[in-house]
């Protein structure tokens, strides 16, 4: 069993390993968990492998964290998705961004929230984190929410030039963010 990074009340955030492929892929797969993300197509199992799960497996030097964690139900190890809190520079901790995936399952039952306010938490308290960040399309509502739940405050939106547009992407992207002399507040 891998060490957990983080425990809440109802959460484990534990690093991920290889054996999460499958979960991985599930999480990835639904078209509902990656509408906004990639407009919900479908998962190439070979990507999780190459792309996706190196990227969540890689160390940040500067915070001495992997930056994505694997997010578990406390009480039944269920798999529900993953969270971020990830050096925007390897070289330097005190600017994260914040995220999170989780499944349907898991949706609407405040994990998100919980996991995220837990993660900035440990971010200030022993990361060298001075500000996080988050962003999401405009029109993802229920991120958004989530992200002023847990503290973030909107900042700015904005419209990327993306090579393959999805839908409600013509709407724009917002940023939000979270200073450690707000939080400290």
């Amino acid at each position: 069993m891998t060490h957990p990074f983080l425990e809440t009340e109802r959460l484990v955030l534990r690093p991920f390993t290889t054996a999460d492929a499958d979960d991985l892929f599930a999480l990835d797969d639904d078209p509902e968990v990656m509408r906004f993300i990639n407009g919900g197509e479908p998962a190439d199992r070979d990507a999780i492998l190459t792309s996706t799960l190196p990227r969540l497996l890689h160390d940040h030097p500067c915070s001495g964290t992997r930056g994505f964690w694997a997010a578990e139900e406390k009480a039944t190890g269920t798999f529900l998705g993953w969270f971020e809190l990830r050096p925007l520079d390897d070289h330097d901790p005190t600017v994260v961004e914040l995220g999170y995936r989780l499944n349907r399952a898991a949706w609407g039952k405040g994990y998100a929230t919980e996991g995220s306010r837990a993660l900035i938490d440990r971010g200030f308290t022993d990361l060298g984190v001075e500000r996080v960040t988050a962003n999401t399309m405009a029109v993802n509502t229920r991120s958004r929410r989530v992200m002023e739940k847990s503290g973030l405050s909107f900042l700015r939106s904005y419209v990327g030039d993306w090579p393959d547009p999805i839908p409600g992407s013509e709407h724009g992207e917002v940023e939000y963010e979270l200073l450690k002399t707000t939080w400290e507040r």
